[in-house]
């Protein structure tokens, strides 16, 4: 509005009505990438507010990592005021993401007909957790998907409980593809001037990000079990124990095989029918782990790395987040900004010309409210 803001997206203005994690996530990402966003909340706020611990100076880390870049107003759309407020942010927007039930903003004139009908070419995205039809009743909890997709199945020790995986994998996942179909919609909108509603569901996101297990079952008729830290389709492709500590170790083609036979100093290996090609160490994993267990407790994992790293065989050890963003950095991909003294992590996606700019922390709840409504009155 007051900002100049520069990017790929400069110029665009996206009305979030978005609350939790998929679609704060989404916009987000388009902020950073110069889009104007305007985040609506409800008097009490985005329910992520108040996610702790961790905090910082009191706010929830949980928030503070998918809302930078955003203004925030509070409004009550069940108040006269405040919903015609919303219309008209709405009728102003290129783009409104909104992730509640289906159907929950119709009885505010929000709903997409309602808004299209002020505003052809919006570009209005809705995430679900089970889609606008059967499922529309049920509440999206990335945990629920999680469980329903089968992707819990695959998690964990062969012989233990089921595990969920250590984060919203398909908040996260869901809203990448609502970015995805927002910006589909906008290079369309550029070509015939009407916009058109985007629709994303988790279980669509977890089926489609499920990948090679999901195909396994419908192109093949396999369904995939839990396998702990093994692959299906490839060995090694796993943690094996260093003198140490374990050490992720790969071979994605038999290529890399060699080259780690080299590293680890056993030559006969790949002429061995049974490991030569990677089907076949698939199928013989149970003989050839030890074989390479025996040779890796020789050395440390750092040593190991080292080595395999510099011969172009894939390896890592297996770090904490601390370490993860340590490496990051030593690696020159700077992960860390700092938006007017409040750290977050770096937009992954770079740009040679219109790079993501960070201008604005996590806003307080309704911190620009002023300034919106006088500018929605002009």
């Amino acid at each position: 509005m007051t900002e100049h803001h520069t990017g790929p997206l400069a110029g665009l203005l996206v009305a979030d009505f978005s609350r939790i994690l998929a679609g704060p996530y989404a916009t987000m990402l388009l902020a950073d990438l110069g889009a104007e966003v305007i985040k609506v909340e409800s008097p009490g706020g985005d329910d992520t507010r108040t996610w702790m611990p961790p905090e910082r100076d009191g706010v929830s880390t949980y928030y503070l990592g998918v809302n930078r870049n955003k203004r925030s107003i509070a409004l009550d759309l069940k108040d006269a005021g405040d919903r015609a407020a919303a219309q008209e942010l709405a009728r102003r927007a290129d783009v409104l993401i909104e992730n509640m039930r289906p159907g929950g903003l119709a009885r505010f004139g929000l709903d997409y007909d309602a808004v299209a009908a002020g505003n052809a070419g919006i570009v209005y995205a809705s995430i679900s957790g089970f889609g606008s039809g059967a499922g529309a009743s049920m509440p999206g909890y990335d945990l629920m998907v999680q469980a329903i997709s089968g992707l819990m199945s695959l998690t964990g020790d062969p012989d233990g409980s089921p595990y969920r995986a250590g984060i919203s994998v398909f908040d996260v996942m869901a809203g990448l593809h609502a970015s995805l179909g927002i910006l589909a919609a906008l290079h369309r909108r550029a070509a015939t001037g009407r916009g058109q509603h985007v629709e994303v569901n988790l279980l669509s996101s977890a089926l489609s990000g499920l990948v090679n297990h999901s195909s396994a079952y419908v192109a093949g008729g396999t369904v995939p079990f839990r396998m702990g830290n093994a692959h299906p389709s490839l060995f090694p492709y796993e943690p094996l124990p260093a003198a140490d500590g374990e050490l992720i170790v790969i071979a994605g083609n038999d290529g890399q095989f060699r080259k780690l036979c080299q590293v680890l100093d056993l030559p006969g290996l790949p002429e061995d029918p049974r490991f030569g090609r990677n089907q076949d160490r698939t199928a013989n994993r149970d003989e050839l782990r030890p074989i390479l267990v025996e040779r890796l407790s020789k050395r440390s994992k750092d040593d190991w790395f080292r080595d395999l790293i510099a011969a172009g065989v894939p390896c890592a050890p297996i770090n904490t987040i601390d370490g993860g963003v340590r490496l990051a950095t030593e690696l020159g991909l700077d992960p860390v900004v700092d938006v007017a003294g409040v750290p977050g992590v770096r937009n992954p996606i770079t740009f040679s010309e219109t790079p993501a700019a960070y201008h604005l922390p996590p806003p307080g709840l309704n911190e620009h409210g002023e300034e919106i409504r006088a500018w929605l009155t002009n």
